[in-house]
């Protein structure tokens, strides 16, 4: 994942590929002129880190015409991306498809490019169904890192007993109980037995 400090600094170095200030690319995004400025970037009252929202930012990608991808480059001074393996949703509910960690066993997975991650374990998912609206649509996809630290507020992808994989927010977990909150209203939140799952991993990353 990019760092607070790694997006401010795209968003400098993306300014200056486009030949102007922060606030000037903000003004060519039509963004209030101080949407990028410095001061934006601490909370004045606790100096806790600030960061640009998805819709300035894409807007701002767009003014200057550089992809996402191209973006997490500058931010990072890397590549542009890493591949990962890309697995379909319905496919991730099949046995024999995943370790006991949730990650992908085997070879000949199609990949994709992503940009800014640094877990050797990612991997992708490609949405498929309604279950996930609003948040995720048919054909978005989704990086998630079976390593990673889960904590109550995260996104996650979860893999029941049953072969039933969802995406849900982690709710309440307790020694022998997890909280799956429904992402889409439509569909009920879900307190499961800790025996019924079979892995749990973060999303860290979406492309939609």
């Amino acid at each position: 994942m990019l760092t607070h400090a790694q997006v401010w600094r795209g968003i400098d170095r993306l300014a200056q590929r486009a030949g102007t200030t922060p606030s000037g690319l903000a003004r060519q995004a039509g963004l209030d002129p101080t949407t990028f400025n410095p001061s934006k970037r601490v909370a004045s009252s606790d100096s806790k880190p600030r960061w640009p929202s998805t819709e300035s930012l894409a807007k701002a990608l767009e003014a200057a015409k550089v992809s996402f991808a191209e973006f997490a480059g500058l931010a990072t001074d890397t590549i542009a991306g890493r591949s990962v393996p890309l697995i379909g949703l319905a496919q991730a509910g099949n046995q024999g498809f995943f370790d006991d960690a949730g990650f992908p066993v085997g070879s000949g997975w199609e990949e994709v490019i992503f940009p800014g991650l640094d877990d050797e374990a990612c991997y992708a998912l490609e949405i498929s169904g309604e279950s996930m609206l609003p948040v995720y649509r048919p054909g978005d996809r989704i990086v998630v890192a079976p390593h990673a630290q889960l904590r109550r507020g995260d996104r996650v992808v979860a893999k029941l007993r049953t072969g039933e994989v969802m995406a849900k927010e982690l709710g309440r977990t307790t020694a022998r109980t997890v909280e799956l909150i429904s992402l889409n209203a439509e569909y009920e939140t879900r307190v499961l037995d800790v025996s019924e799952l079979v892995w749990m991993a973060r999303i860290v990353w979406a492309s939609q």
